[in-house]
């Protein structure tokens, strides 16, 4: 896949009267979390052609212009009646609003709150809108009679699905994508698409297990052949394990034992934005996440999260100096509740001031709170390095409450088993990876040599380590050996706490490889290595490389060794 091509539209037949029109572009689309693997992504529409006419989900801006191109090609959008929104955002209004100038006949078809985020949205107090609260159908003729699903969330509290009983269709807006951009319409050969799959699920659907859960029961009793998605490839071939797949992942959020209540508004989506960063470090490390976005969520409700969990995340947008009324009321509902031993964090984004976070800041350090990380303070819209800042904040936040259960809960003497594996004795090494303004570092025992040709290894990364975002398929790294003798400065070095985007180079020699990567001079070698593929094991991520170039640095050198006291321990 080339990045360097330009960005254009796939229209392409699914099934009777229905084509998708996939706005691609294979490039990374916007600085948000879940865009961090830059594969590209698609941001799919589609078109049903009946006696009566209906677009499903047009795209954002950045595709206006060429998708209106590709539409009035193969249709006369005077001739459209409906627009159905899945969701509604403000990236949206563009194309609302060209579509609206060309075809003002328009009647727009979403959930409720979508209906109140459209208003806004099109500063359009006037617009046709249907509302479907869920025992509504739209009736386009010859057999599609649509039905609709609402799924809400608390980062898409307007999520409608739409379901077509001629086609077997279902169209689940965010739920099922993946981030990922190609020529393939569907999703032959499925199990290429798990490792986006699972990461886009991670990022998007994770902190909102409840939620998804409650959508699949919803949608179970529909017999559906086929997932058009609002991104990535259509769910055909690989729907009932992607399916499975959902209800597990989403189990095993709900089930964990430590939880985070995580609690903010957005005015504009950038603090949403922190927050899904935020909570996709927090799940990383194995903590699961209750996703609150207090403007759509009763307070009994936030009340019960935060009583549940072992700790709290509030964030919030500057509004007119001030933090918007709904997160002053979660934030009384906060301090009302929660006992002051729970961890506590702030986030917020802000245009020219940041009085909300401060507010938030300083009356819960009056309250006694301990905080899981630095308040976090945002200006404008974040980029790579400020994502990057955020999901490491969360994985800290986990690991402190992990370490809080630990110390109440003292560890048991190591059994016979766990000292026999400890025996196993891997090279002392440093993976160093770095893409974009991102970069991290972590010290790794777990290395083997996996093939002879081509020369290939594998190395075992924990969930929660900062360095396994860069470490998915089609990322590059470098591997770098440690010598007998001078390790033990490198290795306290990458074995020492460092802080949310803290540079883990600063004090280290230090050169870059071809990729970006940085090389350790002191190393005794160091292998440039490309992911192939990686597997899921238990809590952490076996990522298989091949080597594509390296160098021994010291002739004379000794490879340094790990010896561990147990298996339970690094």
């Amino acid at each position: 896949m080339s990045k360097n091509k330009p960005r254009d539209v796939q229209v392409f037949p699914i099934a009777t009267d229905t084509r998708i029109l996939r706005s691609r572009s294979w490039s990374r689309l916007r600085f948000e979390i879940e865009y961090a693997l830059a594969k590209g992504t698609t941001a799919n529409s589609y078109l049903i052609e009946s006696e009566k006419t209906a677009i499903i989900d047009p795209p954002g801006e950045t595709f206006t212009q060429i998708y209106l191109e590709a539409l009035q090609q193969r249709f006369h959008l005077e001739d459209l009646d409906y627009v159905i929104l899945g969701h509604v955002n403000p990236n949206r209004a563009a194309t609302l609003k060209a579509l609206l100038k060309i075809a003002p006949q328009i009647t727009f078809v979403c959930s409720n709150p979508g209906a109140r985020n459209l208003r806004a949205a099109l500063e359009n107090q006037d617009l046709q809108i249907l509302v479907m609260r869920g025992e509504e159908t739209l009736d386009l003729g010859n057999g599609h009679n649509l039905e609709f699903i609402p799924t809400p969330n608390p980062r898409y509290a307007d999520q409608l699905c739409t379901y077509d009983p001629q086609t077997e269709i279902l169209y689940t807006d965010k739920l099922f994508g993946a981030h990922v951009c190609g020529d393939q319409v569907f999703d032959e050969g499925w199990e290429v698409y798990n490792e986006d799959r699972r990461y886009y699920f991670d990022c998007l659907m994770a902190p909102h297990a409840r939620q998804v859960e409650t959508a699949l029961d919803k949608l179970v009793d529909f017999p559906v052949r086929m997932y058009a998605t609002g991104h990535g490839p259509l769910v055909r071939y690989g729907l009932i394990d992607l399916t499975k797949a959902y209800r597990e992942w989403s189990q095993q959020q709900t089930s964990a034992d430590l939880t985070v209540a995580l609690i903010y508004a957005s005015a504009y989506g950038n603090t949403a934005t922190l927050a899904q960063a935020i909570a996709r470090g927090i799940t990383k490390a194995g903590v699961a996440v209750e996703s609150i976005n207090c403007e759509f969520t009763e307070p009994e409700e936030i009340r019960a999260a935060v009583e549940k969990a072992g700790g709290f995340i509030i964030g919030s947008p500057t509004l007119g100096g001030h933090a918007p009324t709904p997160v002053q009321t979660a934030l009384g509902i906060v301090l009302s509740t929660a006992t002051n031993n729970k961890l506590a964090g702030a986030f917020g984004s802000f245009g020219w001031s940041g009085e909300a976070v401060d507010l938030i800041e300083s009356k819960l350090k009056d309250a006694g709170y301990r905080f899981g990380f630095d308040t976090i303070r945002v200006k404008f819209k974040p980029d790579d390095a400020t994502l990057q800042l955020c999901e490491e904040a969360g994985t800290d936040f986990a690991q402190a409450l992990k370490k809080a259960r630990k110390v109440r809960s003292p560890s048991q003497p190591a059994t016979n088993v766990e000292q026999a594996v400890g025996r196993i004795v891997g090279s002392l090494c440093v993976l160093t990876a770095k893409e974009g303004d991102r970069a991290s570092a972590m010290l790794a025992s777990w290395v083997s040599q996996a093939s002879f040709s081509p020369p290939g290894l594998t190395i075992a990364v924990a969930k929660d380590r900062a360095v396994e975002t860069l470490t998915h398929t089609g990322n590059k790294f470098v591997l770098n050996i440690l010598k007998e003798g001078n390790h033990l400065g490198l290795m306290k070095h990458f074995l020492k706490p460092f802080g949310p985007g803290q540079n883990r180079f600063a004090d280290v020699a230090a050169e870059e490889a071809e990729s970006g990567s940085p090389i350790l001079t002191d190393a005794l070698a160091y292998l440039e290595c490309s992911v192939q593929n990686r597997m899921e094991s238990g809590d952490h991520w076996l990522v298989y490389a091949t080597v594509e170039s390296g160098k021994l640095l010291d002739t004379d050198g000794v490879t340094a060794v790990h010896h561990r006291k147990s298996a339970t321990h690094y």
